[in-house]
């Protein structure tokens, strides 16, 4: 049985290594995004409410939405949850050379990580990237090959889904993939075929779910995707002169890491934080809330 939405609210950690990583990408997107964990905790914070018997009805409402299986709240947090354990296979898929760099919290992982190709790295970022469009769109109700509407929702996006793009252009986009992570993307998308996508453990996850009707069909909905928001996260890059060592820079804070090791970082974000499921779970939470209150 799946965990109730204020379970899975009550459970989000107030301190760990995801939270670290997203706490130090916070001078990228200022004061977007902030930890709230708690079910009725995140109540009080998204309505100003705190009278207990509102509170009550609220979370009731917003349970009773989540649970409903003719909207698509419990078919987006499926999203979050299995494309974040796609990615910690991915990047504890074998034993590496023993690196001398030092993580103090995690020492002993280290020897566990290897960068991930960048193929692989590439489809990656590609279908996060398409887990989040169509997870917009199940939490919206709105067909899940809305492209238009995703891009024009981005430049509202604001909280913790906007620190959930952040941390995938960062982490998933250019600590792996370098400064021209864009192109590189592009380029593989526009190399591979249906066989290249079904092999790929992340898109095996979370096909079911992915607009196009076969292999062939999702992989042209994931290159239109794709080209659609190139543009939203290359301004995102510029407008905030976002280079692979000024990432580095912000996760220096909790991590220690020279300069050459990049693809190492990106293997060792992957294996060790769950940010999509961690700030899609408080994307999810809001959006419910937010309903709640407009249906009482």
């Amino acid at each position: 049985m799946s965990k109730s939405i204020f379970e899975l609210v009550d459970n989000l950690p107030d301190n760990n290594v995801t939270t670290m990583m997203l706490r130090s990408l916070d001078s990228i997107v200022p004061g977007q995004w902030e930890n709230t964990v708690g079910f009725e905790n995140t109540i009080h914070k998204v309505t100003g409410e705190s009278d207990e018997g509102m509170i009550q009805q609220i979370g009731d409402r917003a349970v009773r939405l989540y649970n409903d299986k003719s909207q698509g709240y419990l078919r987006a947090m499926w999203l979050y949850q299995t494309v974040d354990r796609t990615d910690r296979a991915l990047g504890t898929a074998a034993l590496a050379n023993k690196v001398g760099d030092k993580i103090p919290l995690l020492g002993g992982l280290l020897s566990k990580v290897t960068p991930n190709p960048d193929k692989a790295q590439s489809l990656d970022l590609c279908i996060k990237l398409v887990v989040e469009l169509v997870a917009f769109c199940q939490i919206n109700g709105i067909p899940g090959d809305s492209i238009g509407d995703f891009v024009g929702a981005l430049s509202d996006y604001s909280g913790e889904s906007l620190m959930r793009m952040a941390a995938l252009v960062c982490v998933d986009g250019l600590i792996p993939l370098g400064p021209d992570f864009l192109l590189k993307a592009q380029s593989t998308l526009g190399g591979i075929g249906p066989k290249d996508l079904e092999s790929n453990s992340t898109f095996s996850s979370v096909k079911e779910l992915i607009p196009g009707g076969n292999t062939k069909g999702q992989l042209g909905f994931i290159g239109n995707s794709f080209d659609s928001v190139q543009g939203w996260m290359a301004n995102f890059v510029q407008e905030r002169n976002l280079t692979p060592q000024k990432v580095m820079g912000n996760l220096q804070g909790f991590l220690e890491f020279s300069e050459n090791k990049l693809d190492y970082v990106a293997a060792f974000i992957d294996m060790s934080t769950n940010y999509y499921e961690h700030t899609g779970t408080q994307t999810l939470a809001r959006r419910l809330i937010e309903r709640a209150i407009d249906e009482i």
